[in-house]
């Protein structure tokens, strides 16, 4: 028996990365999967195809999440063909980092569409369909630059700020209708984003980390994994921090 059995989850952004093991740690745990991610490239076909390994359903979707028609349209096809969605993790994000004196109008507005616009797509088409079931799981993947700032990326933490605000939001609206919602904020995570800083930033953060190691995506799995599961039905509107004592 697996903590998410009969279950169908949503994850987006989920070809690569924290998405792809989130994806692969919910189909581990009897949970069928959808996903999205902009194209459907071979990268994602190598997830669909390890996803399907564990003999659950699975289907990727190509979809621009920052664009409220278009996931409203993608989570109508995702309801058509799994019947229902159980768990949605807002996962798409990007990065356009910039100090705040130099950065320009579109490096903010397609950071703020990205990491949390599309957070409010997804969850207002999946809203109706949880409340009508009853039940409903959200989880937003927010960040440790949402909680304590970071420089240079003044439209990264406000997005991932936002993320937190909203997970919060919707706990207390949807409460009532056994919906969840929280926040995960990941710390340094070891990924093909913090493998180009150079050695001495990344040495530097080491420094500051209790744990005096970088956080994997696993990490971020597993948490998502109790969020999801009923392991973690009395939870809502809350921030999980997964970042080795960083910020505590």
């Amino acid at each position: 028996m697996g903590l998410l059995d009969g279950k169908v989850a949503l994850i987006t952004g989920a070809a690569r990365g924290i998405g792809k093991a989130i994806a692969l740690k919910f189909a581990s745990e009897g949970a069928d999967v959808a996903f999205t991610d902009l194209v459907i490239n071979e990268a994602a076909e190598e997830t669909i195809a390890e996803i399907a390994a564990f003999g659950h359903k699975v289907k990727g979707y190509a979809s621009n999440a920052a664009n409220f028609d278009e996931t409203h349209a993608v989570v109508d096809q995702i309801l058509a063909d799994f019947g229902k969605v159980d768990i949605l993790v807002n996962n798409a994000g990007i990065t356009k980092d910039g100090l705040a004196m130099r950065m320009t109008e579109g490096q903010w507005d397609a950071v703020i569409a990205v990491n949390l616009k599309s957070a409010f797509n997804f969850i207002n088409a999946l809203l109706p369909s949880m409340a009508r079931q009853k039940s409903g799981n959200i989880i937003n993947m927010a960040s440790i630059a949402g909680q304590m700032g970071n420089p240079g990326q003044i439209n990264y933490a406000s997005s991932k700020a936002g993320l937190i605000a909203m997970a919060k939001s919707v706990a207390k609206e949807m409460g009532s209708r056994g919906i969840r919602a929280n926040a995960i904020a990941p710390g340094f995570i070891v990924s093909e984003m913090t493998n180009a800083l150079p050695d001495a930033v990344k040495e530097e953060y080491l420094k500051q980390i209790p744990l005096r190691r970088g956080g994997t995506p696993e990490d971020i799995a597993n948490t998502a994994l109790y969020l999801a599961s009923d392991l973690a039905s009395y939870v809502t509107g809350q921030v999980v921090a997964v970042n080795g004592g960083l910020y505590c």
